[in-house]
């Protein structure tokens, strides 16, 4: 799923969920976005899958298909067709291939649910994040940010905001807790990146500061 940002940002892959997206639709309430849709099919598109990517045509969201994961020629040629400056996952579940990686280094974020590097790595995502949460008993949680490199859920970690794992707690509400708090923290970082406030230095390490607007007061710890 990708997605552009304007003339100042462009790109964005990521994998529809739900209707358009939820961190598709928190992305488009920061600015006006043009948007790449990347959908990575496998033979014929499920029906399910075709649902969506008719809905985001009908919003207006430009869309591509692509026929494997892994095929990096594809994947970069409509990426740079698309004149694409920034990717960002937000729930695409693949490892981006090598090629893909080198050339958008620094400039390919992920959202991973969870404070990385606990409850990260393959096989690690959506719900049962938050199900490995609770029963390792962990009282906190939260999102990570972070530059994607080679390796699942193991680039320079851009920002973290914590989130509590409260009393009776069950996986859901768990689950929708960090939803609410990664519709905040993404737009931030997606925007840091873009405006070259954040970067990956040659040291792979992220350089640069960004201000996280979290509390106790905050809606994340209700």
């Amino acid at each position: 799923f990708g997605l552009g940002l304007g003339p100042w940002f462009t790109g964005f892959v990521s994998k529809v969920s739900g209707s358009l997206g939820t961190g598709v639709l928190a992305l488009l309430l920061m600015a006006p976005f043009t948007i790449i849709c990347l959908y990575f099919v496998y033979r014929l598109l499920p029906k399910a899958e075709a649902t969506r990517l008719d809905r985001a045509r009908a919003a207006g969201i430009a869309t591509g298909v692509l026929d494997a994961p892994n095929d990096s020629d594809a994947i970069l040629s409509l990426l740079h067709t698309a004149k694409t400056d920034v990717l960002v996952l937000a729930g695409y579940l693949k490892l981006v291939p090598a090629p893909v990686v080198r050339a958008f280094r620094g400039r390919i974020l992920n959202v991973h649910p969870a404070l990385l590097p606990s409850f990260g790595g393959p096989g690690m995502y959506g719900i049962r994040i938050h199900h490995a949460v609770l029963d390792h008993g962990a009282a906190l949680t939260g999102v990570t940010v972070h530059f994607v490199d080679e390796h699942f859920d193991r680039g320079p970690i851009i920002a973290q905001w914590p989130v509590p794992v409260l009393p009776g707690d069950d996986a859901t509400v768990l689950a929708a807790r960090v939803l609410r708090t990664e519709h905040r923290l993404l737009p931030l970082c997606v925007a840091a990146v873009a405006s070259g406030a954040i970067a990956l230095g040659e040291d792979g390490r992220m350089h640069g500061h960004l201000d996280i607007p979290g509390s106790v007061h905050a809606p994340e710890w209700r």
